[in-house]
């Protein structure tokens, strides 16, 4: 019995296949409809039936690798340490394999930001969404290992993610995680040795009181 051929993608899917690849390695303003439309294989009212403007498109493009990218790098992140303070860490080790990937292009949410130059565009929405579920992310491990001033210390986290991506991507060098991890383990060291002091203080004074 011959094997069963898979089913083939939908038109939906392979124009969104195409798009992806070809506004990631190229730019979201670099690449026509037409162009998509070609290495998709579809119709050009079949794209419109689906997608009511290149706008549409790129929303949906980010919006699809926001799920996927942001359920991934949890997983690996939860799959290299199960404390807090320890995933705080090794975010950096899964943004160094990320960068050492052929493929790597720098943050696709950045990227399209940065050409879209529009807050208001559905793309840059769905970018400005991915960047605060990423803080979002590292606020929640901060304050599960009980560092004071949570807040502070998840964004300057996040500026030494985006710091790393930004030079991994410009200056091709993947090794920019492990320098950003060194600056994070400072931080979170100096930040332990703040709260130790403070709690420190605060026990003083309370038995100098009674």
């Amino acid at each position: 019995m011959a094997p069963k051929k898979s089913p083939r993608p939908s038109a939906r899917d392979r124009i969104l296949a195409a798009a992806s690849q070809l506004f990631y390695q190229e730019g979201v303003q670099n690449v026509g409809i037409d162009r998509i439309i070609a290495e998709s294989g579809v119709a050009k009212m079949s794209l419109y039936n689906h997608f009511k403007s290149k706008d549409a498109l790129i929303a949906a493009y980010l919006q699809q690798r926001d799920e996927t990218w942001g359920k991934q790098f949890q997983e690996k992140v939860e799959g290299l340490a199960t404390e807090p303070r320890e995933q705080l860490l090794v975010i950096f080790d899964v943004l160094q394999d990320w960068f050492k990937e052929p493929a790597f292009r720098g943050c696709a949410f950045m990227n399209a930001a940065i050409e879209l130059a529009d807050r208001e565009h559905p793309g840059t929405q769905v970018s400005l969404r991915h960047h605060q579920l990423i803080y979002d992310y590292i606020l929640d491990r901060v304050r599960a290992a009980e560092f004071p001033h949570p807040e502070v210390l998840a964004q300057q986290l996040m500026i030494l993610v985006d710091g790393a991506i930004m030079v991994a991507f410009m200056d091709q060098q993947p090794e920019a995680a492990q320098r950003a991890k060194q600056a994070a383990s400072a931080l979170i060291a100096a930040t332990s040795i703040s709260a130790a002091s403070i709690s420190a203080t605060s026990t003083t004074a309370t038995s100098t009181l009674q």
